[in-house]
């Protein structure tokens, strides 16, 4: 089982970036799919998470009207579609299977992260 994260970089304050996350090794109807971020000297937070059956998704406050989850499931691919974005979002960016509901469980595969450096 493998979950690969990518498409981090650096962006100014404003601007959008698409996170993507390939997963294999499982099909995406399987279990639910969520992100977590950890900036430097802070908790890992739960960022976003879609079920398994892609009927239900959540978000956190800190990025709820900003950021949006897909999947691609023909591809075994979640997206997290960043808008708006702030310093304050600063962070790696890692996905996982989850347990979705009001909010993201600890995460069971966890993927490497990918960066995000949101500066001007």
């Amino acid at each position: 089982v493998q979950l690969q994260a990518s498409g981090g970089g650096l962006v100014q304050p404003g601007g959008s970036l698409t996170l993507s996350c390939v997963v294999s090794g499982f099909s995406l109807d399987r279990y639910d799919i969520g992100w977590f971020r950890q900036a430097p000297g802070k908790e890992r937070e739960g960022v976003s998470c879609v079920s398994k059956s892609d009927d239900y998704t959540y978000y956190g406050d800190s990025v709820k009207g900003r950021f949006t989850i897909s999947k691609d499931a023909a591809k075994n691919t979640v997206y997290l579609q960043m808008n708006s974005l702030k310093p304050e979002d600063t962070a790696v960016y890692y996905c996982a299977s989850v347990f979705c509901l009001y909010g993201l469980s600890r995460p069971g595969y966890l993927g490497q992260g990918t960066l995000v450096t949101v500066s001007s």
